[in-house]
């Protein structure tokens, strides 16, 4: 998936003028495409000096935090969004972020990649790890420390009392609904508590 495709299809979960958090935001891209297409405002966190100096440098509001401390600096229901693309599957405390991910924002958007991809079970059967696009790592220097599927994803929300708004898959720039589990290299979910 492109950055612009992933851009665009998140931005449209995002209601126009929404304050947003950005959880691990890179560069800072996303938020700037909010910021420019959606009239939205907020802040991105990042811990990597080169992705906070690129945020300022596009005129994103940038907090630089490390995730694995939590988010106790935020009151609850501070934001209307909390984004985590491509975040969870970095974390240690990936259920408690997002625990504090519902508890900081009204809604929470999350992307990762989804290792229940049909193309990766194969890998898997034939005794290796995937490397694809989305998990273009091999196994002993993947910045993932965890990985999960859609389906699993599923399970954990509703372990957590969060209500699943909305759930899809995204492959090759195109939203997945039908078996995304099986046919979407990325899992996309919005939810709420």
């Amino acid at each position: 998936m492109s950055q612009h495709d992933t851009l665009e299809i998140i931005a449209r979960l995002v209601p126009p003028g929404s304050r947003v958090l950005d959880l691990g935001c890179g560069d800072g891209a996303l938020l700037a495409h909010l910021q420019a297409t959606r009239g939205c405002t907020g802040y991105g966190i990042e811990i990597a000096d080169d992705n906070v100096l690129a945020c300022v440098k596009r005129g994103v509001d940038v907090i630089q935090l490390n995730l694995e401390d939590g988010l106790s600096l935020f009151g609850d229901a501070t934001f209307d969004v909390v984004l985590q693309i491509n975040t969870l599957q970095h974390l240690r405390n990936a259920e408690t972020m997002l625990r504090e991910t519902a508890r900081v924002g009204r809604t929470g958007i999350v992307a990762f990649p989804n290792f229940g991809y049909w193309a990766n079970r194969a890998s898997v059967l034939r005794g290796r790890m995937p490397v694809t696009k989305t998990l273009p790592y091999q196994w002993y220097d993947t910045p993932n420390i965890r990985v999960g599927t859609y389906a699993d994803f599923e399970v954990l929300a509703l372990r957590n009392g969060l209500r699943l708004e909305d759930g899809f898959g995204v492959h090759e720039g195109r939203e997945r609904r039908f078996a995304a589990n099986l046919l979407a290299t990325t899992a996309v979910f919005k939810f709420s508590r």
